[in-house]
């Protein structure tokens, strides 16, 4: 949280401007999760999370970002998977080395024809830890 209480996004961004497929995903990783034991040391868990991510994402033409708070306390170390007119996806019970597994997953749905990650390839942690499937507003029925 920031000094007027409000969850704000971090700005680092592994992007370039050339526009192909990757450019499209963006991986939210949430900074603030602590590890299995709880430690409110610090950097926390996930803030080494998302430096993971961005260790597996260099030269890549991908968005890695942190938010203070995905809200998925009990699954611990937590990320979410977006992309413009897809699915989104939120993960749990990651650990600190898990930024391969992410950029993995992140490179399966940039290259996805239906907007879904597929299930076959995807890392482990990414099945298991799978918390939710988000559709896309557009997608939603009354």
């Amino acid at each position: 949280m920031d000094h007027n209480g409000s969850f704000s996004a971090g700005t680092a961004d592994n992007a370039s401007s050339d526009g192909d497929a990757l450019a499209g995903v963006t991986v939210i990783v949430c900074s603030s999760c602590r590890d299995e034991t709880g430690s409110d040391a610090h950097p926390r868990a996930g803030a080494l999370l998302a430096e993971d991510a961005r260790r597996a994402a260099s030269g890549e033409n991908m968005r890695i970002r942190t938010v203070e708070c995905l809200g998925n306390c009990k699954r611990r170390l937590s990320a979410a998977l977006l992309r413009d007119g897809c699915w989104s996806y939120v993960f749990g019970d990651l650990n600190t080395t898990s930024g391969a597994d992410l950029v993995a997953g992140a490179k399966l749905f940039a290259t996805s024809t239906d907007g879904l990650i597929p299930w076959r390839g995807r890392p482990d942690s990414l099945k298991r830890g799978l918390v939710a499937r988000i559709p896309p507003l557009d997608m939603l029925k009354d």
